[in-house]
């Protein structure tokens, strides 16, 4: 009996598995499995696209909103700092500055706010207008010329807008902040009266915990009047800050000492990251599930059509005919399942934020409160590289999947087949 050629076997293969796959001649049963395989499988995909977009969000986030505002590196002194200008001129010119995009100085204050009866706690820096838009994206969410007020008008004071709400004050209002004086070096906690001239909306934890105010009133605040806590640094690449920061200050005088993002936030950052993993993981083994279902479909396949494998068989089809057969039979339903998973994937990331905030309005709470959560917002990213890396896992464990029943398939004798038909 003649074999067929190559290139016909080819196209009888990808023919008959195309043809095989959509079936409606198929049985209930196997018709249901396959379904079932397949929307498992969109699911899967589509859960696993939403999840890393949510999670590369979160990510984004990070980065953009929290670490543009609070310093991602900076150098401290023990003493304060009191030439700054000329402390930002040396460190320039020392090695590893190079990575540094820009420097500036700011006043540390920890302290309690109060408006009445209710005190809270708070992180104030005091920043200077001009330079402060070099080391910082705070200009997204302030005015330039809210910053040139801090400057120019005494005792103007800007306060994150989940402070202002706790506080029950808003633009106008005047409030009162209260700086303990640490180690006995003064009798009494420092008290200014504040004019708030601007809320700081970031949507995320720091609307809770940041107020702003002008450099020297700040230093004015300070266990030493005149001088600044440290020189914050923003470099070209945030995950440079630990190593450039800490080689940095060991060339300076004694005295000196740092801190980076990763040790204000970098716990954030990494359970972001590590959920993000172990989700991911969850995902693919879920994909995993659904894809091993192609399994007792192909193998229902097989043993309904064995007739016809049979009839193949005694017209020149070799076994590897129709191992190839059930393999694209396989993959179509892989290829279809990935495919759509992906379009509804997309789909769900777009609706989701706009989901969530529906939900919100009708349920008149706040799921995502920034006080509790990192942001108020559901953040969604959705990258390339990764649709992209999922759609490959889903193809090839459904190829994979493929093999044992496409190779059961290829061992059918046509005439055990036929005996009984």
């Amino acid at each position: 009996m003649n074999s067929i050629k190559p290139t016909t076997s080819a196209r009888l293969a990808w023919f008959v598995g195309r043809r095989f796959g959509g079936s409606n001649n198929n049985s209930q049963l196997v018709s249901f499995i396959s379904g079932i395989s397949t929307v498992g499988l969109v699911l899967g995909v589509a859960m696993l696209v939403v999840v890393v977009a949510i999670m590369n969000g979160f990510d984004r986030d990070l980065r953009t909103k929290i670490l543009s505002v609070v310093p991602q590196a900076s150098l401290f002194h023990r003493d304060g700092i009191e030439n700054w200008p000329q402390e930002i001129e040396r460190i320039s010119t020392l090695p590893g500055y190079e990575r540094v995009e820009a420097a500036a100085p700011f006043v540390h204050l920890e302290g309690m706010i109060s408006r009445g009866k209710t005190v809270i706690p708070a992180l104030v820096y005091g920043v200077d207008p001009v330079l402060e838009a070099d080391v910082s994206h705070i200009t997204d969410y302030l005015h330039f010329e809210t910053l040139q007020r801090l400057g120019q008008e005494p005792n103007s004071f800007v306060l994150g807008k989940g402070l202002a709400e706790k506080l029950s004050v808003a633009v106008g209002d005047t409030v009162s902040f209260i700086a303990p004086k640490p180690n006995g070096r003064a009798k009494a906690a420092g008290v200014v009266q504040l004019k708030i001239i601007a809320l700081l909306e970031t949507r995320t934890e720091l609307d809770h915990k940041l107020g702003v105010m002008s450099l020297n009133q700040a230093s004015k605040l300070t266990t030493i009047p005149g001088t600044v806590t440290g020189i914050r640094l923003r470099l070209y690449d945030l995950f440079d800050a630990p190593w450039v920061v800490s080689g940095i200050s060991r060339q300076l005088p004694y005295g000196y000492y740092t801190s980076d993002w990763t040790r204000t936030h970098g716990n954030l950052y990494h359970a972001v990251q590590m959920s993000s993993s172990l989700v991911s993981l969850l995902l693919v083994l879920i994909i995993g599930i659904a894809v091993f279902n192609v399994v007792s479909t192909l193998v229902l396949a097989v043993v309904e059509k064995q007739g016809d494998i049979a009839i193949l068989r005694t017209m020149g089809a070799s076994p590897g005919d129709i191992l190839r057969i059930f393999m694209v039979q396989g993959s179509v339903v892989g290829l279809l399942g990935t495919g759509i998973g992906v379009l509804v994937g997309l789909g769900l990331s777009w609706v989701a934020p706009h989901l969530l905030v529906a939900i919100e309005q009708l349920s008149g709470t706040d799921i995502l409160r920034s006080d509790i959560y990192p942001v108020s917002d559901l953040p969604i990213d959705n990258r390339w590289q990764d649709i992209v890396f999922i759609a490959i896992v889903a193809l090839v464990l459904s190829f994979l999947a493929s093999i044992y029943p496409a190779w059961k398939a290829s061992k059918i004798q046509p005439a055990e087949a036929l005996r009984y038909d």
